[in-house]
């Protein structure tokens, strides 16, 4: 199945962040980065990005057909990548409820468009990936997977960093 790794890192990471409060999930790093949020949110708008571009591929006559790519080695956190622009996340406040539900609706659009067209043009068509060159199209929706699995030890991390900072707890004697 093409999901099947996707459905297992998304259900991760919505573990992770279950048990945060939204100002914790908001709490930006001392030391830079992003706040739990913020990875979250790039997950979403990467996805909602790649489904766009996949829905524009699909009309384009002339894409090219080309050979499938390692793109599982996207998921490797030693290879330096950047967020493009348009997946920057912001610095707007949101809710753990907002940012699932901003995760539904990416996915249910990505879903919407692998069920709109075949398997035959999902792999005769490609999208050009500023690391891997052109990839076909149905690689792009594990792509999105392996995207997430890169980013969920960056959350992992940054959702341990905000739990340290709490302050302990101390036990009051009567």
């Amino acid at each position: 199945m093409v999901f099947g790794e996707n459905i297992k890192v998304r259900k991760r990471i919505l573990q992770l962040i279950e048990g945060l409060t939204d100002e914790e999930f908001n709490e930006m790093p001392s030391h830079g980065g992003w706040s739990p949020k913020q990875i979250v949110e790039h997950l979403a708008l990467m996805e909602c990005q790649v489904a766009t571009n996949i829905a524009k591929e699909l009309k384009n006559p002339d894409s090219l057909r080309v050979f499938k790519k390692p793109i599982s080695v996207s998921s490797i956190p030693l290879l330096k990548t950047y967020a493009l622009e348009y997946t920057e996340p912001t610095d707007i406040h949101l809710s753990i409820s907002e940012i699932k539900e901003r995760l539904h609706q990416s996915r249910n659009f990505l879903l919407d468009i692998y069920d709109s067209a075949t398997e035959v043009e999902l792999r005769a068509k490609s999208i050009k990936h500023p690391m891997f060159g052109n990839v076909p199209l149905i690689q792009w929706f594990r792509f999105v997977g392996f995207h997430e699995k890169r980013h969920l030890r960056q959350l992992k991390r940054a959702v341990e960093r905000v739990k340290s900072t709490k302050p302990l707890l101390t036990q009051s004697y009567k």
